[in-house]
């Protein structure tokens, strides 16, 4: 196992005894145990398998819709696919008794170590160590190492590892009697399962190689695997089967050591060209040691590996070269609750998730609502992004950043092909997008019984898509997206809301049939979250018009000649936007939609094991439309998004009149409402807001994390405590420090990237301390407490509180 002294950078899993490995908790644990660098995640399985495993391997973009209702993100080849036999017996835990078993995840890194001590039928024992990673420095290269121990027999070992292209997605559940409790077993044996490649070449020599297509959308996957041991086996033979290739090599009593490296590339991949095995094997030649033989297409020439491989770099270099890349990251996103290592490593654990599912090398890609740790919500990527993770990497990464929002550019087709088929021109974001940007969002629950709306009605995520290009541009002054990309982006939605409008009988414009943020109510008129960012969208969107023909005409003609973008638009969309509708207000209290405050009041008088309110007795997700029970923050959500254009008191008559009526039955609810909460002053439930936020997936506390992990999640997480607890605000196009800290917190520490410069950020009772980065002489203004700082790159300064 790897030496580690930084408990608050590990994620660990440890058993003894017979119930050493917990069977019921293995899915959990494959799910938070995954690997990946942005462009892959494969869940933590033992690398053996045990019956009611739910292993997968996932790569951004790879997306099927054969024989399903909506496009799947394809369950492709397992790389890891690794066995040992002693004298015959499999080592796993369906054939042998747990002695000792533990991993840990060095969050560091993302390597994962693995620890099994296995004992026979016949009394043998014997060690199975592996340690695994994805590279961030080289993202077609997955590594794995095992090192088989002998403890007290001399038996024979056989190790059988390969490449097994036999996979299938999960489809549906067939409908059984509330209450119905499944063998952990066999769980997913209940499932239809959906099956989206089939095999079109293969071949087992010196190195193993598959490739596989996906049925219906055509995708090239090709994985090429090479396997070294320390000490030569005494046999060896390649063997190959249908979606599968494998090497069985022998050993004696002495303890054996492999590496396997992977290279995995497929016809999706941007800029590629060539043949998909010839840039496998271009990929694993540029790890030091590999022989540079040809390839002959079908298999490696006779002059290819000569049996002895890798014998330079190996894991070890693979496993260097990308913590190389871990230390940048970290360096530019570090955060932690200063004296709380509890808090601190569940950060980290969802930064580290954050880190591994969004790739700045790909703008053809996005983040789905389970990551690449899962099947949930089928790999579709929803307003989670702009709303919930574009702001760490925003303020982090804001080349990943710009990425994400590049897969808007790239599925503006698709959007408009959406908004054709409801009847409106321009560009209309689906609810539930793919490859293509076409709308996937399944119109019904899997046993048919409740009719979802959201493909329809949730149309404000176009408005949170302009809403993430502009909060980008603001933060990174990246004018060159705006003028290659986010322009046309911009005017082809601001041309579907000018047509999903409708006049309203008082005058101006209305949005009618709609759902906002909180889904417990469909089918509403003028909800005021999706008609004031319209509005919002409408209006900057205009002033980017203006700017563009005023200082860059050039750039607007180009957008203009693509589109057939004519000038009186811009009018149009000026005039809708001083039209739209605003809500009512009483009190203060912004009402949701129009009727909403004539819904019935049900008090919320129950909560959970994690003091989170339950559904009101005879109420549940499809029957709270007559009620003003909110699934999530809604106005709230708007209150937060537009920070300066809501007073203080508003605010807080918001906060205190819906926060009462809302379950949080979303993960992205709890930190909204902390957030808010702490910025109007009721921080009764803040620091419990952020455990259930940061805790969702280490401590599993919605029971479904072996689905994949709550992504979305972890950045609204990020966000209380940067937005929260360090109290960031851009205002006036500044930053803005308000912090407040729980009286038993000792201080929080994050950093950002705000115009091109890192800002390190402490707080504690009594005061915050930034620094500056950047070149030497930079200044930045910003605002704490409400006063005017003015930092100087390299120069520390210590505000009192």
């Amino acid at each position: 196992m790897t030496d580690v002294t930084d408990s608050a950078w590990l994620v660990e899993e440890t058993g003894f005894g017979p119930e050493g490995f917990d069977r019921a908790r293995a899915n959990y644990h494959e799910t938070i145990f995954t690997v990946g660098n942005g462009r892959l995640g494969t869940r933590g399985s033992l690398e053996e398998g045990h019956l009611g495993q739910l292993s997968g391997t996932f790569l951004g973009g790879v997306y099927d819709g054969h024989e399903v209702p909506v496009i799947d993100l394809v369950n492709v080849p397992d790389w890891l696919d690794t066995a040992v036999y002693v004298d015959g017996v499999r080592l796993d835990v369906d054939t042998c008794t747990v002695v000792e078993h533990r991993r840990v995840l060095d969050l560091r890194d993302g390597v994962l170590t693995r620890s099994t001590l296995f004992e026979d039928a016949d009394g043998r024992r014997t060690r199975l160590e592996t340690e695994r990673c994805a590279s961030m420095a080289d993202r077609r290269i997955c590594a794995l190492r095992l090192t088989v121990t002998p403890e007290n027999h001399d038996g024979q070992i056989v190790v059988e590892t390969g490449i097994d292209g036999d996979r299938r997605n999960l489809e549906a559940l067939p409908v059984y009697p509330a209450g119905t409790v499944f063998d952990v077993r066999t769980r997913w044996e209940k499932w239809a399962l959906a099956k989206h490649m089939e095999q079109t070449a293969r071949s087992a020599a010196d190195t193993l190689y598959l490739q596989m297509r996906t049925l219906d959308t055509g995708v090239e996957l090709g994985f090429l695997a090479s396997t070294t041991f320390a000490t030569p086996p005494v046999h060896r033979a390649a063997q190959q089967r249908s979606e599968r290739v494998t090497e069985r090599t022998v050993h004696g009593g002495a303890p054996v050591r492999m590496e396997k490296l992977v290279a995995i590339c497929t016809s999706r991949d941007p800029d590629a060209s060539g043949p998909l095995p010839d840039r496998c094997r271009s990929a694993l030649a540029e790890q030091e040691g590999f022989g540079s033989a040809g390839f002959d297409g079908a298999g490696f020439g006779s002059a290819g590996f000569d049996g002895a491989g890798f014998d330079g770099a190996g894991f070890d270099g693979v496993v260097a070269a990308s913590r190389a890349v871990w230390e940048q990251l970290w360096d530019a996103c570090a955060c932690e609750v200063v004296g709380d290592e509890r808090f601190t490593r569940a950060l980290r654990f969802g930064l580290y998730h954050l880190l591994i599912t969004a790739n700045p090398d790909d703008p053809t890609v996005n983040i789905g609502a389970k990551s690449l740790s899962g099947e949930g919500y089928r790999g579709h990527v929803f307003w989670d992004t702009e709303i919930f993770m574009l702001p760490f990497f925003i303020l982090t990464q804001p080349d990943t950043a710009r990425a994400l929002l590049r897969y808007r550019h790239h599925t503006l087709d698709g959007a408009r092909a959406n908004s054709r088929e409801y009847g409106t021109g321009g560009a209309r974001y689906a609810w539930e997008s793919a490859d293509t940007g076409r709308e996937e969002c399944p119109q019904f629950t899997p046993d048919g019984a409740n009719r979802f709306w959201t493909r329809e009605e949730e149309v404000h995520v176009s408005a949170d898509v302009a809403y993430g290009i502009f909060r980008y541009v603001e933060a990174t002054g990246d004018t060159a997206f705006l003028h290659d990309y986010g322009a046309e982006v911009l005017f082809e939605t601001s041309r579907f809301w000018v047509d999903r409008v409708a006049a309203s009988p008082a005058g101006g414009y209305e949005l009618r049939q709609v759902m906002g943020p909180d889904e417990f109510h469909s089918h509403i008129d003028n909800n005021a979250f999706t008609n004031r960012l319209a509005q919002w969208h409408l209006t900057r969107t205009v002033a980017l018009y203006d700017e563009l023909r005023d200082r860059h005409p050039d750039v607007l003609a180009a957008v203009a000649t693509t589109i057939g973008l004519k000038p009186d638009e811009r009018d149009r969309w000026q005039a809708v936007a001083e039209g739209i509708v605003g809500p009512r207000t009483v009190a203060g209290v912004i009402e949701q939609f129009t009727g909403y405050f004539d819904r019935d009041d049900i008090p919320i008088t129950e909560w959970d094991d994690n003091d989170m309110p339950r559904y009101p007795k005879g109420y549940h997700h499809f029957n709270c439309e007559t009620t003003k029970l909110l699934k999530q923050p809604d106005v709230v959500m708007l209150n937060y998004l537009l920070p300066d254009e809501f007073s203080a008191e508003v605010k807080k008559a918001n906060f205190e009149y819906y926060e009462k009526r809302t379950l949080h039955k979303s993960s992205l609810s709890p930190s909204i409402h902390a957030i808010i909460g702490m910025e109007v002053g009721d921080t009764t439930r803040a620091v419990q807001y952020f455990e259930r936020s940061v805790l969702v997936d280490l401590a599993d506390n919605q029971g479904n994390t072996a689905e994949g992990m709550h992504i979305a999640s972890a950045g609204g997480t990020w966000q209380i405590l940067v937005n929260g607890f360090g109290g960031l605000r851009v205002l006036g196009g500044r930053l803005s420090f308000t912090p407040w800290l729980p009286g038993d917190w000792q201080g929080i520490r994050f950093r950002l990237r705000w115009r091109g410069r890192p800002v390190h950020v402490s707080v504690d009772h009594g005061h915050v301390e930034l620094l500056l980065g950047g070149d030497a002489g930079g200044t930045e203004g910003v605002l704490v407490g409400g006063r005017e700082v003015t930092l100087t790159a390299g120069e520390p300064v210590r505000v009192a509180r």
